[in-house]
């Protein structure tokens, strides 16, 4: 019997990006919003979603036939991990696979808060170019070589995002109380500090940390006052780590240098989320993105390739699953 598979991202991701899905399965395309899903989730055999929308209850999947849930990325925060467990449906995800796409990203926006670029394309565009030029040469702009960069959470991505700023000349530093890879992290030459003492040494802080009851708020006011006044804050990890208000709050009165923000606690951003309120010269500090750190043509591909091969094993070779969560 042909086995059935119930995907949550359109046909045309994959097909975007050179990855074809095994032949021998039947794949339903559909989303999140389809008033069908809760019948559809029942009848699949495997579940292939994306990591980013809407939570799943985990009522779609009691007295389903679904062996399997691929997320096609490593975030697994639209699924109660707990309740598939007690299901007896493994959860798999793809780690690692968007590790450059975010090193990048993180290495990408550090360059341009701290050397003022897409500040100063909006002030040429307005015809400022002689005034703005000698404001960049008057504040002595940094690059990244010997710079201090506080990578908070040194798992998967961390090491990646650490690496790429080592090779750039940065000082790394870095929080985690559980390191993985500790003596990778020593090898490197990276330095691991309480949070307190990174933010206070750090010139750019770069968040990878999930969400979790003792990361909500993680950086909240009194954080942001203790960084230099001249930081950087990227959050490229969840929304909800970084208090929006706060940070906000930070630029506005000129104390943080710049921040890039990638999440929100609410995606999109509704109109009254406090970055969108921000204004005057400290709206030139900050660089809002879409939730796009880890994607490239590159990373999806990868995250694609092993999802499918994941469904594949279980499926059609009767194999266990990797990547398995919890």
């Amino acid at each position: 019997m042909t086995k059935s598979v119930l995907c949550l991202r359109p046909q045309a991701d994959f097909a975007r990006v050179g990855v074809v899905p095994p032949a021998a399965l039947s794949i339903r395309y559909m989303t999140s919003a389809d008033p069908q899903l809760p019948d559809a989730i029942k009848s699949a055999d495997a579940i292939v979603m994306p990591a980013i929308g809407p939570k799943l209850a985990p009522a779609m999947f009691e007295g389903s036939k679904v062996k399997l849930v691929q997320v096609t990325g490593a975030g697994i925060d639209r699924l109660d991990l707990a309740a598939m467990q007690r299901l007896g449906i493994p959860v798999t995800n793809v780690p690692g696979g968007s590790n450059n796409a975010v090193a990048e990203y993180c290495v990408a926006t550090a360059l341009d808060l701290l050397r003022r670029m897409s500040w100063s394309s909006a002030e040429v565009k307005r015809g400022n170019y002689v005034a703005f030029r000698q404001k960049l040469m008057d504040g002595n702009l940094p690059g990244l070589d010997g710079l201090t960069v506080g990578v908070v959470g040194l798992g998967t991505i961390g090491m990646v995002v650490a690496a790429a700023f080592t090779e750039r000349g940065s000082r790394v530093v870095y929080f985690d109380p559980k390191p993985p890879k500790p003596d990778a992290a020593r090898e490197a030459g990276w330095t691991s500090l309480s949070l307190d003492a990174l933010l206070v040494e750090s010139d750019v802080v770069t968040l990878h940390v999930p969400l979790l009851p003792a990361t909500t708020g993680l950086i909240g006011a009194a954080q942001l006052a203790s960084m230099k006044p001249t930081a950087i804050l990227i959050n490229a990890a969840r929304g909800g780590i970084v208090d929006e208000a706060a940070l906000v709050a930070s630029l506005m009165s000129g104390h943080l240098g710049g921040a890039a923000v990638d999440v929100y606690p609410i995606e999109p951003p509704p109109a009254d989320n406090p970055l969108l309120q921000i204004s005057g010269e400290a709206s030139q500090r900050l660089l809002l993105t879409p939730h796009i750190a880890g994607v490239t043509r590159q990373s999806a591909a990868t995250l694609f390739r092993v999802s499918w091969a994941n469904i594949e094993r279980v499926l059609l070779n009767g194999e266990k699953p990797i990547h398995i969560c919890g």
